[in-house]
């Protein structure tokens, strides 16, 4: 569980991100990115995805209570955000799409302010 002020800044960032124009939740399973949106669903194979930026977020109790934030943008124009844990609590499944994105050298392209 996350203290007040953690939530209060991952609150924050995901308010600058949307307002930047990441508004789709992606999530990852099969070895693809998909977005969450019923109405236009879509996947993406780890070469069709930047990661834009990505925030890491600590527990203040616990050290192995941290997650990250990733702002992802994909071949066509989708922008959007996937949160996965460190440690115990990580999603394997999106700790080795992001893995794979990186390892294509499209990682960090810092353009949103």
């Amino acid at each position: 569980m996350q203290d007040k002020e953690e939530e209060r800044s991952l609150m924050k960032v995901e308010e600058k991100l949307s307002k930047d124009g990441f508004t789709a939740d992606f999530r990852v399973s099969e070895g693809r990115l998909h977005t969450l949106s019923e109405e236009r669903s879509k996947s993406y194979a780890p070469n069709e995805v930047v990661i834009v930026d990505f925030y890491r977020f600590e527990g203040e109790s616990d050290p192995d209570d941290m997650s990250i934030l990733y702002a992802l943008e994909t071949a066509d124009g989708v922008r959007g955000t996937i949160s996965s844990a460190y440690g115990v609590y990580a999603d394997t499944d999106t700790d080795d799409f992001l893995k794979q994105v990186e390892d294509l050298g499209k990682n960090l392209k810092k353009e949103h302010k």
